[in-house]
């Protein structure tokens, strides 16, 4: 992992891996190697030259020293593609000649950067599959278990906890979508040269920008995107959106395990004072994603509007932008997929919160029962007295509108039934299954 104790909730051990100084090193010596070889089907230089590229490791190179020169040349590639020269000139001056032939600076860090995208989506596909199972299980375990809704964080008519969690599978698989194709979307090559014409390879660019990129695994685009980080944009927006969706489970999840309600419960943490509590520790390290992952979709959206042909500033920014993002999204699909993993559900507990209420939470139904049959005044006169009592402990619900004349109209039937919550659940399995069956 990356080391850094203010970071630790931020990423996890394969996604800092993805971004780490031997990731982006690797995927730079992958884009040289990739490039020398590209060049030299198109008979542009030595074959020698990509294989004395692809004998290097990134440990030959002192990752300290190029971050210290790109705070004086505006990138780390100039360093690096120095250093590169010099190892490859100490076995073979002719070939250190023909080293990064044709490319730019952007070229390489930018498809390196992709290259590490690729690593972290491969982790983040694992984490967010995990989750899908865990919700998928939980909302057909519990298809049957009635709760209370909540609107406004006050007791609403019944729902299902297997519609709940639907809805949260629902939500964040519809994300993980866009999530996946942005990602794919942004999985192209960049290679253009010095202003995105590829002029030192003459007639030969598109041929081996084609080659390239199929060395390298990556589209090929219709022309180098040096300032149009369109895909990329789309990319960091859709991490936002899916660790928005992951932040409102976790959200419900801390409220539905506060100790008065206490209808649902993560593993959770301990505490350093209260040895009675159980922290929504996962919960936690959701909600922080989802409140930091807006400002690096601003910080991002807020550089694309790049200069000509190469920006300056904006480009810049975004490469730690761009790492930051995706583990913040990765760090919160793994807490998501760890806490519903070991969700525990009471079902007594929400029965009992139901009847907390003492069934005032069926005034929507009272009236839909009584309003046909003596108008909806009354009907509301009726129900509003009913609910005053038992929201006074004088009565049930159910109990005080059997007092009223209205309740006269109600059949035998309809008074048994009125605060049955299984009675009264709608189309709840309905919806349920429709999220499931079209997750995805």
């Amino acid at each position: 992992m990356s080391g850094r104790l203010l970071g630790s909730l931020a990423t996890t051990d394969a996604l800092a891996d993805a971004f780490s100084d031997t990731a982006m090193l690797q995927g730079m010596l992958r884009f040289e190697a990739a490039l020398a070889r590209a060049e030299a089907r198109a008979g542009l230089v030595p074959a020698a030259v990509a294989d004395a590229i692809a004998s290097l490791q990134p440990d030959a190179f002192d990752a300290p020293a190029i971050a210290d020169a790109a705070r004086k040349s505006g990138t780390i590639a100039i360093a690096f593609v120095d250093a590169l020269r010099a190892r490859i000139g100490a076995v073979d001056t002719a070939a250190a000649s023909y080293v990064h032939w044709g490319a730019t600076s952007q070229d390489v860090t930018d498809t390196a950067l992709v290259l590490c995208l690729q690593q972290a989506r491969t982790t983040i596909d694992a984490h967010h599959a995990r989750l899908t199972t865990a919700l998928t299980y939980l909302s057909e375990q519990h298809r049957d278990t009635v709760l209370l809704a909540r609107t406004l964080l006050q007791p609403a008519a019944p729902t299902t906890f297997g519609l709940k969690a639907a809805g949260w599978l629902g939500a964040i698989d519809r994300g993980y979508t866009a999530l996946d194709a942005a990602g794919r979307n942004a999985a192209v090559l960049q290679f253009g040269g010095a202003s995105g014409t590829l002029a030192a390879l003459g007639t030969k660019g598109p041929e081996v920008a084609e080659l390239l990129a199929g060395e390298l695994g990556l589209t090929c685009p219709d022309a180098p995107w040096h300032a149009h980080r369109d895909r990329l944009a789309a990319l960091i927006a859709a991490c936002g959106v899916y660790t928005g969706s992951l932040g409102k489970l976790a959200r419900d999840v801390s409220l539905l395990m506060q100790f008065e309600v206490a209808e649902a419960a993560e593993p959770g943490g301990g505490s350093s004072s209260m040895p009675h509590k159980r922290n929504p520790a996962g919960c936690a390290v959701v909600l922080a994603a989802s409140t930091r992952l807006p400002g690096l979709v601003a910080a991002f959206l807020a550089g694309m509007p790049q200069e000509h042909e190469r920006g300056i500033g904006g480009w810049h920014a975004e490469a730690a932008t761009i790492a930051d993002a995706v583990q913040t999204t990765g760090s919160a699909a793994a807490a998501a997929a760890e806490l519903t993993t070991a969700l525990t559900v009471d079902p007594d507990r929400m029965q009992r919160n139901l009847s907390g209420t003492r069934g005032v939470v069926f005034a929507e139904r009272a009236m839909t029962m009584l309003a046909p049959a003596v108008g909806f005044d009354a009907a509301k006169r009726a129900v509003a007295a009913a609910v005053a009592q038992a929201a006074q402990g004088q009565a049930s619900f159910a109990e005080a509108l059997a007092a009223t004349d209205a309740a006269a109209a109600l059949t035998a039937e309809q008074k048994a039934d009125l605060t049955d919550p299984r009675a009264y659940l709608g189309a709840a399995e309905t919806f349920r299954r429709r999220l499931l069956d079209r997750k995805g």
